[in-house]
């Protein structure tokens, strides 16, 4: 069933059932909806090889100064092209969230047309020095005004936002300040509300070992759990690979600073707002969404209400199955979803849909 992502509609429901297939709501969803079936035939196998160490694929690196100090920014492509601007989850930056994704052969295929900038947070790029002790860690509000001095460096227009976890909450905070210069945003796992008292509790035990310098195995345990939930559940290879890079690479410090921001972050405070005449005062998300999580992810609920709260003539919920940390295990369906969401906002993409055994390791520099 061939299908153009413009005609979807939001699985916008409160309650959702976890025996039902893709797209799990209380509602029919059109016939036209984008769900697991329209998806299924596109596999992919996982290389035992797969590294997240820096291959030079995600471009030129330059550092910007902010209102917040410096962030470590990558440029792969034409910046004369549409821009996809990246930003990444705890524990990652922008090599190892988004790396081996964007080198997906059909990925890699479809972004031909587009430039890419991948965005750090301060202290989270590969390699990074200590913070300076003193430093004040923006607060999430701030880490997305820092996307103005990005917008502002490249000269840029618009953008296609595309984030995961805390990147997702960022991009969606700077969509909800500066609408006019989002086209479109893609956020995989995104949270639109304050921390819980749980994650609150157990994350504030965590950073007191962090910024001691230390990753403790229930810190690493943790940042499994929340990239990939279910992890008995998931590739055991991919699990292994990013259980050493967090007990290994990261500056622990510096993501201590990160995850304390991120645990105070504040309710976006956006509403469906469906009255004609009180939408324009709203405060809402105003440019397309594409919302997405994983079975398997920890995040399901979250994304459920976020997409309660997102306009259903412009925002879709996805759910793919048999994943949980979804870009790694299953980014050729994530890649297929992009592509018709893409082709909805009238973006020329190349690729088509088509079955891949392609390793989301393989790739050329960009």
């Amino acid at each position: 069933m061939e299908l153009a992502l413009n005609t979807l509609h939001s699985s916008c429901c409160d309650q959702y059932d976890h025996c039902s297939a893709y797209h799990e709501c209380e509602r029919t969803m059109p016939s036209d909806s984008l769900d697991d079936a329209d998806l299924r035939h596109v596999q992919l196998s996982v290389a035992n090889s797969r590294s997240l160490s820096e291959d030079g694929s995600t471009g030129v690196k330059e550092t910007i100064d902010t209102q917040h100090g410096p962030i470590t920014v990558s440029v792969c492509g034409d910046r004369s092209k549409p821009i996809i601007l990246t930003y990444h989850d705890l524990g990652l930056n922008h090599i190892t969230n988004f790396q081996a994704f964007f080198l997906y052969p059909e990925m890699r295929t479809m972004v031909h047309n587009f430039c890419i900038i991948h965005v750090n947070a301060p202290g989270q790029e590969e390699g990074a020095p200590t913070l300076p002790e003193g430093y004040v860690y923006p607060s999430m509000d701030d880490l997305a005004d820092t996307l103005t001095s990005v917008k502002n460096h490249f000269h840029l227009k618009t953008f296609i936002g595309f984030g995961a976890g805390v990147g997702a909450n960022v991009l969606a905070r700077y969509a909800i300040k500066y609408p006019q210069d989002v086209d479109a945003l893609v956020l995989i796992n995104c949270s639109s509300t304050q921390a819980g008292w749980i994650e609150w509790g157990y994350q504030k035990l965590n950073i007191r070992h962090m910024k001691a310098g230390t990753m403790t195995t229930g810190t690493v345990d943790y940042l499994l759990w929340h990239h990939f939930g279910k992890v008995e559940e998931c590739n055991q290879d991919l699990v292994t690979v990013y259980r050493q890079h967090f007990e290994k690479a990261l500056n622990a410090t510096n993501l201590g600073l990160l995850v304390d921001s991120y645990i105070r972050r504040s309710d976006l405070g956006i509403v469906r707002e469906m009255d004609p005449n009180k939408k324009k005062d709203a405060k809402m998300i105003r440019c397309p969404v594409l919302n997405i999580t994983a079975n398997f992810s920890p995040h399901v609920d979250d994304t459920v209400s976020f997409n309660g709260r997102l306009d259903p003539v412009n925002s879709t919920w996805m759910k793919i199955q048999d994943c949980g940390l979804v870009i790694d295990e299953q980014p050729g369906k994530v890649v297929e979803a992009f592509r018709l969401f893409l082709q909805g906002q009238g973006y020329a993409v190349s690729g088509s849909r088509r079955s891949s055994a392609g390793s989301i390791g393989e790739g050329k520099s960009c």
